[in-house]
């Protein structure tokens, strides 16, 4: 340990220290939506900037992204005092950042030790049947785990081709977002009903035809645009890649240390244990503690195990981690205050939002709660945004999964489908466009990739509402 993380580990067990006695929940009644306005800065920085000012952006996204967090943070601590910012701080980096940053750095070294050999042509029906693959592996292996795994040799796939951005938006959708929805392992949201009662395969049982449903309409609508791409433009003369004999896999140690990753987290979600630390009031139960151990341990052994010439062919950096990790830090902290404000029902700012998912008979309404959970998840982290609404509708796994079965399932759909109406719905989206760019794609921007989700996704949202949950 280096002399400055050993000071910066002691900074945060002192701050912890007088914390131990304030509880980490804010009641959102006491807050005005004037509170909100950090949160919408910092996804109005990552839309605007890379349009207005990219230069700037390019070089000083951390800055811009932590500027807001303290533009939220110090006058949190002014107004409610340090004892319960401090406590808030605590919760949102020990209870969720940290957690979400080792699952996708260990997702995202172990997929990118993993190195695909051989040349593919990238025609429509390779593509479409990549994607394809891609949406199964997501609800097995996390949809950061396929996308990590699947976008390198895909965009490598690609780059004869002229146009190949429209290839990687709908691997956003298809890999990225929507085939992580029949398991608790395929995207967070689901993983968080999992530790709060819900079935490992009630999923799988209850929203398998609203996810087959819109896979099969994106892989037409993929296929067919593609064909019409690939009609239309040709090839480049020169393919960039050179031909193989035979198709390969370098990196193989990985394959068994994924399987690590994916039993860490189910043993995080099966083995219960009293055994719970208490930090500033934040509960850290030990097999979360021991998941995250694993989870670190598996990356360094990945980066270990790993040779340097996997790492040079799949052109790995650690550039696209990096990004998401620092505007994930300003996202978790800025929307500390939009949870608690949602988190008050009724009776909070957001009140509208939550009366207007109930009917005149009290009963909740599956399609208001597909669309409340689902917009919300496309901006705000859906993980918080699934658990908001879960309680919503009552709280009870029980209940959620056999009378009010189409309330969860609503909720459990919104939650991952939309996801991929935005590159922050879910962090794999920010880490795939990273990748491309790497790569040489010219990704759309901020609200170009919108321009494809509200052409492509929300008609078929709509129809999906019609048919399953009105």
């Amino acid at each position: 340990m280096s002399g400055r993380t050993g000071r910066t580990l002691a900074g945060v067990l002192g701050l912890a220290a007088p914390l131990a006695g304030w509880a980490a929940e804010i009641d959102g009644r006491a807050l005005s939506a004037w509170w909100g306005l950090p949160f919408a800065g910092v996804l109005l920085s990552i839309a605007l900037f890379p349009l207005f000012a990219m230069r700037i952006w390019h070089h000083h996204y951390g800055k811009i992204t932590a500027a807001w967090a303290l533009a939220f943070f110090v006058p949190f601590v002014w107004v409610f005092g340090p004892g319960l910012a401090g406590a808030s701080l605590v919760h949102a980096l020990l209870a969720e950042y940290i957690p979400f940053i080792v699952l996708l750095t260990a997702l995202f070294a172990v997929a990118g030790g993993i190195y695909i050999r051989g040349n593919l042509h990238g025609s429509p029906a390779l593509n479409t049947a990549i994607l394809a693959i891609g949406a199964v592996l997501a609800s097995f292996m996390g949809t950061t785990g396929a996308s990590m795994l699947l976008i390198r040799p895909l965009v490598r796939a690609n780059d004869n081709r002229r146009h190949k951005a429209h290839v990687v938006v709908f691997f956003i959708f298809i890999v990225s977002n929507i085939g992580g929805s029949l398991t608790p392992l395929g995207d967070p949201p689901l993983f968080l009903g999992f530790l709060k009662g819900v079935e490992f395969f009630w999923t799988l049982r209850n929203i398998l035809p609203e996810t087959a449903f819109m896979l099969a309409c994106l892989l037409v609508l993929f296929y067919g645009l593609d064909s019409w791409y690939y009609r239309r433009e040709g090839v480049l003369p020169v393919d960039p890649t050179p031909d193989t004999q035979r198709l390969g896999f370098d990196g193989s140690i990985n394959f068994v240390l994924l399987l690590v990753v994916v039993g860490l987290v189910l043993m995080s979600g099966l083995w219960q244990s009293p055994v719970v630390f208490d930090v500033a009031g934040t509960p850290l139960p030990l097999p979360s503690l021991v998941r995250d151990i694993g989870l670190i341990g598996v990356t360094l052994l990945s980066l270990k195990l790993t040779a340097a010439k996997v790492h040079a062919d799949n052109q790995f950096s650690w550039g696209p981690m990096a990004e998401v990790a620092k505007l994930f830090a300003g996202i978790f902290l800025t929307i500390i205050p939009v949870i608690a404000m949602l988190r008050a029902g009724t009776d909070g700012p957001f009140g509208a939002v939550v009366r207007a998912v109930t009917g005149p008979d009290g009963q909740p309404l599956p399609a208001m709660y597909f669309w409340a959970t689902g917009v919300l998840s496309s901006f705000l982290d859906n993980a918080p945004t699934y658990l908001v609404f879960f309680n919503t509708a009552g709280g009870d796994p029980q209940q959620l999964m056999t009378t009010l079965a189409p309330t969860l399932a609503a909720v459990s759909a919104g939650a991952v489908f939309m996801g991929a109406n935005s590159y922050i719905g879910n962090a794999p989206n920010l880490m795939v466009k990273a990748i491309a760019e790497e790569r040489g794609v010219a990704m759309p921007s901020f609200f170009g990739y919108m321009a494809w989700s509200c052409a492509v996704l929300v008609p078929l949202f709509v129809v999906l509402t019609f048919i399953f949950f009105v």
